[in-house]
């Protein structure tokens, strides 16, 4: 068994054998060296975090909402661990009475607010499975996923259910009964239906609270967390769950993002989980401000109005009460995250997971700073590997050991529901392939440096597949070939445009634009008519916000092979083109940027 600072190998390595390619050796957390963490025995279903935290705490302010008063939003307001509890068994007995028995799906469908919580206590109370439902998987995505998880009774926001009679026996629950079916993107267009059964749930919970009592501290019922992170999602769900767990109070946000800050400045919460594009706008306010500075202007004349808005309230909200803050769903910028740990004097850990994982998978260890810029360790339910992908050129057996990160352990999912093809796919001989591309440092600890297939996940969590952009993009007349490109540092998709040279010309006739057909592909009148039309056709095509392209690149000569950016069949070779248009994609971010300030 050798071990490096945070990390245990615990199997060797696999050389490349028939059809699998070679895969490093198995690695755990230095937390986890003897075994994985196991679920306790006679814990059965993450509904008992719930009645414990009741049992020990009724009186604890658990769900708080602000009240609006003359359409001004005034103080939280709570309810407590003891009345949340009283309104889930009501909800439970009230579903019941329609009908709905254990192992049946309830479909909860709402932004987050104290209802969504206590519906999803409400499933948990009577072993039935809660099927999150969402609109950002597509303009069909609701009504596919209540059809496919046969989804029977639903909770909506503002319906409520009659005050249900408490004449429903709660049953007796598995670890292996179906706790939840979170639904995610699917690279040909259809979600993809990812099973988690409680002791999933369980065991991805209870490790967090392994690694906060090993490395920082645990949450106590003196903690209050913001929640404005989609609950639909699994990263929210297993925080909030884990608050729960540990009878902290949690706040929830309105619901609009002009008022984000104001609302954690009235909450004052301890624990706090963002993503990359909401600490990116803390840190993009600080560098607008710093520009001021060097430009001569005083420190009180540099940022007024940010000071106003951000930095008082990040000192008094923020800076006030915060000690730990979490960051998922995409990369964190390195300057970012320094400048994170640096000026909220909170502990800030990094991590990295899928729906499939239940969340985190692996994390940085708080206050371990040689983990900044990358997704430090598996967690303590989980083992790791690297397997080659020749084709990519990634050796996981190399001295620098690259390739798909591939997990085995206690908190995976069961599998795609009614996509047995799917889970085979994903699913071999035990070992999730999650399809991002890893590379091992030699501390132990992991970084993201690559995607195998086309999908990126945008700084916002979302993810786009570029394929299915490209192929709605390409119906555009105007348009001979494009490369579409996007990465987890940034909110929004650009491209490389090869356009029509007789459309591009007629263009250029009927609106007074003079030049050749190489000067007419820098004009920026000619590039933003493009843009325009490529937007309009995925607004046809129904393409979502964050698919529409914000900056293209207009380029006089196709994509060849003679500069080795197709493949014989014309198929795009995405890293040939990053690598020969990288200057070009930066200008294009930047330019984007530029337009939206």
């Amino acid at each position: 068994m050798s071990v490096s600072n945070y990390t245990v190998k615990v199997e060797e390595s696999r050389p490349a054998t028939g059809e699998k390619p070679s895969a490093g050796p198995v690695y755990r957390c230095i937390y986890a060296k003897d075994g994985l963490m196991e679920v306790p025995a006679g814990m059965q279903s993450p509904w008992e975090f719930f009645s414990d935290s009741v049992k020990r705490n009724p009186e604890n302010r658990m769900l708080g909402r602000r009240k609006i008063i003359d359409s001004k939003a005034g103080p939280y307001v709570w309810i407590t661990y003891g009345e949340a509890y009283d309104s889930a068994l009501r909800m439970g007995s009230a579903i019941r009475s329609r009908g709905v028995n254990p192992g049946d799906r309830c479909g909860i469908y709402g932004s987050n607010c104290p209802e969504w919580i206590i519906s999803m206590e409400a499933c948990n109370s009577h072993a039935i499975t809660y099927v999150p439902l969402y609109d950002t998987l597509g303009p069909n995505a609701v009504e596919f996923i209540i059809n496919h998880a046969e989804v029977s009774i639903a909770f909506i926001q503002e319906n409520k259910i009659p005050a249900g009679r408490l004449d429903h026996e709660l049953p007796s629950k598995q670890r292996t009964d179906i706790c939840t079916i979170m639904y995610t993107s699917g690279t040909t267009g259809e979600p993809k239906g990812v099973i988690l059964t409680n002791e999933a749930i369980m065991a991805e919970v209870l490790s967090t609270d392994q690694l906060l009592l090993e490395t920082d501290k645990v949450c106590t019922a003196d903690d209050s967390y913001f929640s404005f992170l989609p609950l639909a999602h699994v990263y929210d769900q297993i925080i909030e769950t884990y608050c729960i767990s540990r009878g902290s109070s949690i706040g929830f946000w309105q619901g609009d993002v002009r008022y984000l800050m104001e609302d954690i400045v009235e909450l004052k919460p301890t624990f706090f989980s963002g993503v990359p594009r909401i600490y990116d706008r803390i840190y993009t306010a600080v560098n607008s401000k710093l520009g001021n500075l060097e430009k001569g202007l005083k420190q009180d004349e540099a940022a007024p109005l940010l000071d106003k808005l951000v930095f008082n309230k990040i000192k008094q909200g923020l800076g006030g009460q915060i000690r730990l803050m979490l960051s998922g769903a995409a990369p964190l910028s390195r300057h970012v995250e320094e400048f994170l740990r640096v000026s909220f004097g909170a502990v800030l850990s990094q991590g990295y997971g899928l729906t499939e994982s239940c969340g985190g998978c692996f994390t940085s260890i708080a206050n371990v700073f040689s983990m900044v810029g990358t997704v430090g360790v598996p967690m303590t339910t989980i083992e790791a590997r690297l397997e080659s992908v020749p084709e990519l050129g990634y050796d996981a057996l190399a001295s620098v050991p690259r390739g798909e990160i591939c997990l085995r352990g206690k908190t995976l999912f069961s599998g795609y529901h009614k996509r047995q093809d799917l889970t085979e796919e994903v699913l071999v001989d035990g070992w999730f392939h999650t399809g991002d591309i890893g590379e091992w440092q030699p501390n132990g600890v992991m970084k993201i440096i690559d995607r195998k297939k086309n999908i990126f996940k945008l700084s916002q969590g979302e993810y786009i597949a570029v394929e299915n952009l490209e192929n709605t993009y390409s119906r555009c007349p105007l348009v001979t070939s494009i490369w579409v490109y996007g990465n987890s540092f940034e909110s929004f998709p650009v491209a490389v445009v090869a356009p029509d040279r007789k459309a591009l010309e007629e263009w250029a006739a009927n609106n007074n634009q003079t030049g050749d057909f190489k000067q007419l592909c820098e004009n920026l009148k000619a590039r933003k008519y493009i843009l325009d039309e490529l937007n309009s056709t995925g607004q046809k095509n129904k393409l979502r916000g964050f698919e529409m392209l914000r900056a293209v690149h207009l380029e006089p000569n196709p994509f060849d092979i003679g500069r080795d950016l197709v493949t014989p069949t014309f198929k795009l070779k995405r890293p040939q083109l990053l690598k020969y248009y990288k200057d070009c994609i930066d200008e294009l971010y930047e330019e984007a940027k530029r337009r939206m300030e």
